[in-house]
């Protein structure tokens, strides 16, 4: 009957499903789903994908080590980009971002932040050809119709040589000067590897070209150095951040830094407990941020090694932090306020939140405090 979603009270599961999000941690190539790579791998003629459904048994682990992560989110490219000459590595890319595009909108994902390394395959594809093939997979994933803005960010590996970076963030400068969803720069990597103050300046200068900053920051213990440095950038956005608080070992000074200027964190729940940065989703620092009135903003990280989903991220909120209808949507609604999209769209995106509300929160009895 029409009209007649109005007076429902959505149980949980369908609830995260139907709530308009946000995602802006999400690694493309992590992103990128069994099914996806399965077609991938289909396309360029593989005759066996039995070692593609090896590489992600540990899904049915319940932790894995960041450095078995690292290693994971690589091979996941590697298996769909043998250097065949049957296809070009950049088709295949266009292809994988344009498969992570469909199914975040499929989840109800109306604003999408993707952030990549450029690669280089050596005679096939330069790290320009990379963002061009990214970016144009972007552009037509709008012409599709999908009821999604996607934005981009450059992502600087910190294993990398500092030249790496600086070129990196001379195609980001270069890009956002005809391209809207070129974003920003991020920095990410193995966060036990090189040493990442070295690349202040060149984030810096990206700072000051425009570009917004999103900083892995704490995701392991005993960076308090390295976290003090890296925020007097005063970054935009902190991903992870799992070591920040002054009662997970950051110092008062780093901790004092992160709450006075109010940097959102990037909250990645399953990520954090799979990689056992965090022990359980009850010792996660979502519960004592988001307590304190702090920025939060739930995110998939990897959702293709991960096996999970922007709605389930959400659901294990509810889940394990007994945040009711309510609080989830003022949690997906607040997180425009942060990301990387111009007042306009930001504009546009609330408005759509708004025009939902009334279907997703009817005045349901168990919903009132």
């Amino acid at each position: 009957m029409e009209g007649s979603e109005e007076n429902i009270c959505w149980p949980i599961d369908i609830f995260v499903q139907k709530l308009p999000k946000l995602e802006v941690h999400a690694h493309l190539n992590g992103s990128i789903s069994l099914s996806s790579l399965n077609k991938l791998l289909h396309k360029k003629n593989s005759e066996n994908l039995e070692p593609v459904k090896e590489s992600i048994t540990f899904s049915k682990r319940d932790t894995l080590s960041l450095t078995e992560i690292e290693q994971t989110v690589s091979s996941f490219k590697d298996r769909a980009l043998p250097h065949q000459k049957t296809i070009l590595p950049c088709q295949l890319e266009s292809l994988a971002t344009c498969d992570v595009i469909q199914e975040f909108a499929q989840d109800n994902v109306h604003y999408l932040e993707l952030r990549s390394t450029p690669r280089e395959v050596a005679g096939q594809m330069s790290r320009r050809s990379y963002v061009e093939t990214v970016l144009a997979a972007i552009n037509k994933s709008q012409e599709l119709g999908l009821d999604i803005i996607v934005k981009f960010l450059l992502s600087i590996d910190r294993r990398n040589p500092l030249a790496v970076a600086e070129e990196t963030v001379h195609l980001a400068k270069e890009f956002m000067l005809s391209s809207d969803a070129m974003v920003g720069i991020d920095l990410s990597g193995d966060p036990c590897a090189g040493d990442a103050c070295s690349f202040i300046p060149v984030l810096s200068c990206a700072k000051n070209a425009g570009l917004k900053l999103a900083l892995h920051l704490g995701e392991v213990p005993d960076k308090n150095a390295e976290c003090r440095e890296l925020l007097k950038l005063f970054p935009d956005r902190i991903g992870h951040g799992t070591f920040l608080h002054s009662s997970k070992g950051a110092t008062n000074d780093v901790f004092s830094i992160v709450c006075v200027n109010q940097v959102p964190l990037e909250i990645c729940l399953t990520s954090n407990v799979t990689s056992k940065t965090v022990s359980s989703y009850s010792d996660h620092h979502f519960n004592l941020w988001y307590s304190a009135g702090h920025p939060c903003i739930l995110c998939t990280d990897d959702k293709g090694v991960f096996q999970t989903s922007l709605s389930n991220e959400y659901l294990k909120a509810a889940e394990h932090y007994h945040l009711n209808q309510e609080q989830l949507w003022n949690l997906s609604y607040s997180s425009i306020d942060h990301c990387f999209a111009d007042s306009e769209v930001k504009s546009v995106l609330k408005e759509k939140w708004k025009q939902l509300k009334n279907e997703l929160l009817p005045a349901c009895p168990e919903m009132v405090n």
